[in-house]
């Protein structure tokens, strides 16, 4: 029967190791994680994935900031009707 632990709980486990065997542990999983070619599907895949979860990221920032320009309510449906009829 296999157990599975959440990050968290592995976080948590790992911080009740004394130093050197978090030292250890940081080592083997360097090990292990350097053994992986760079062209590996998974690892590609990762690599996609954390890019597309970084521009949506910033996207959202972007949106964040623009949002605090405004003040008072505004309609963006009507907004976006007026922009594209090409009226002011």
């Amino acid at each position: 029967m296999s157990v599975q632990a959440t990050l968290d709980e592995l976080k948590q486990q790992i911080t009740e190791l004394p130093f050197r065997e978090q030292l250890k542990l940081v080592a083997d999983i360097g090990d292990r994680l350097s053994a992986i070619p760079l062209t590996s599907p998974q690892l590609q895949s990762e690599q996609v994935q954390m890019k597309k979860m970084a521009h949506v990221d910033a996207w959202i920032a972007e949106c964040e900031k623009v949002a605090e320009l405004w003040e008072g309510s505004f309609d963006s449906a009507s907004d976006l009707r007026r922009i594209r009829d090409g009226e002011r």
